[in-house]
């Protein structure tokens, strides 16, 4: 079949999750001889703006015609049978929803965060989550300047989804979410259950598997973030150093974000924890599978975590905190450990535990890859995928 994908990518200073998902569909939907075209637009694109244009973003996201005039000519020149939608904040808007609908293209959205109930994406506020506009109202984010810490900002975003509530309602043929946590989270958008439907992300991965030789460190790949649980890692690693002294696990950091140079500045006086920074992807899975576990201190709820199913492909156990859709992803005492969010102590605790017990963690790690090849195989997933599409041509919404 034919098609569109539709995305808005993130700032390439703040590496995205989402980014890599739709280039990695992209690469596996063509390589199954699908035509594939991708439509998108660079939040980088908005520094270069003249002033004047930067003044007219907060209408932009609500409605960008430019975006819409754009999405509607390329619609009749590729002429695809399905659209799928991944993001259309902050440059392309909602107008591109009204682009398919016009050239009666069904359209097919995976939904990536709780932007269309929280302004922030991320149902967390000053550090703790929050769920009070889980209901519908935009209100609380706008007392509180829940995104970007600006009133006007924040208006801006939640003028964005309540203004188009319907036509998220009414104008997709299917909703993907990524994980069941999640789709429980957004039931205040009221999507009609029969469109709606569960599909983890696309993690491809045919490298080699950790083996009984790693080193003796834990690792932590992602945003460097409060929402990503920075704070939390340096806390619990602390509080695990001061308990096992020097002859210990080592702790190494892959990534990058706005608490870089915070963590950069905490790193450089402990001799254990080592910054790698930004890292390619061969080198990221390079880097897991020579790990005794994978630590995810997320102190949002998560949508999904492609980190997750990275350390499982390879073959290592996640050290996760229990909330989000970790608690689905991750059997705990299975193929992974649990913690309670916001609790530094409880993760010091295992990390004395996976220097104690190397062998039941590497037992973890191979339970780990049978639950990547049970659930989280590729070419079915894949196959998900295109029956959702095929979901949506046959059930078109006008």
């Amino acid at each position: 079949m034919k098609i569109l994908l539709v995305h808005n990518r993130y700032r390439s200073t703040a590496p995205s999750g989402e980014n890599r998902v739709v280039d990695q569909e992209h690469e596996a939907l063509a390589a199954l001889g699908h035509e594939v075209r991708l439509f998108e637009r660079q939040s980088d694109e908005i520094e270069e703006w003249p002033a004047w244009k930067k003044a007219t973003l907060p209408a932009r996201v609500v409605w960008n015609p430019a975006s819409k005039k754009d999405l509607a000519a390329t619609l009749r020149e590729f002429r695809p049978d399905v659209v799928h939608v991944h993001n259309t904040f902050p440059v392309l808007s909602p107008s591109v929803l009204y682009a398919c609908r016009d050239a009666g293209v069904p359209i097919v959205i995976t939904l990536h965060n709780y932007k269309l109930l929280c302004a922030s994406g991320d149902f967390l506020r000053d550090g703790k989550v929050c769920h009070d506009c889980a209901g519908g109202s935009p209100v609380p984010a706008v007392q509180h300047s829940c995104y970007r810490g600006s009133r006007l900002a924040t208006a801006t975003t939640v003028l964005n989804t309540r203004s188009h509530r319907r036509t998220w309602q009414n104008l997709v043929s299917a909703y993907l979410f990524v994980s069941d946590s999640q789709r429980k989270l957004l039931a205040g958008m009221d999507f009609d259950e029969d469109r709606s439907f569960v599909r983890y992300n696309y993690v491809p991965y045919d490298g080699p598997l950790a083996g009984a030789d790693k080193l003796r460190q834990v690792t932590y790949v992602g945003r460097l973030d409060a929402a990503k649980g920075a704070p939390l890692l340096m806390k619990g690693w602390d509080a695990y150093r001061e308990v096992a002294g020097d002859d210990a696990l080592r702790l190494v950091i892959a990534g990058g974000g706005p608490m870089l140079e915070e963590v950069t500045a905490w790193a450089a006086d402990r001799p254990s924890v080592e910054l790698r920074g930004l890292m390619s992807k061969p080198d990221v899975f390079k880097l897991i599978g020579e790990s005794r576990a994978v630590v995810l201190p997320s102190e949002w709820e998560e949508t999904f975590g492609l980190v997750v199913v990275e350390a499982m492909a390879v073959g290592v156990p996640l050290l996760a905190t229990r909330h989000g859709s970790f608690p689905e992803l991750i059997t705990d005492g299975v193929d992974g450990a649990l913690f309670d969010p916001g609790r530094p102590a409880e993760l010091a605790k295992l990390l004395l535990d996976v220097d104690a017990a190397p062998d039941r963690y590497d037992e973890l790690g191979r339970n780990a890859r049978s639950t990547y090849e049970s659930k989280h195989d590729p070419q079915r997933n894949l196959g998900q995928l295109v029956d959702v599409y095929r979901f949506a041509i046959a059930n078109p919404r006008r």
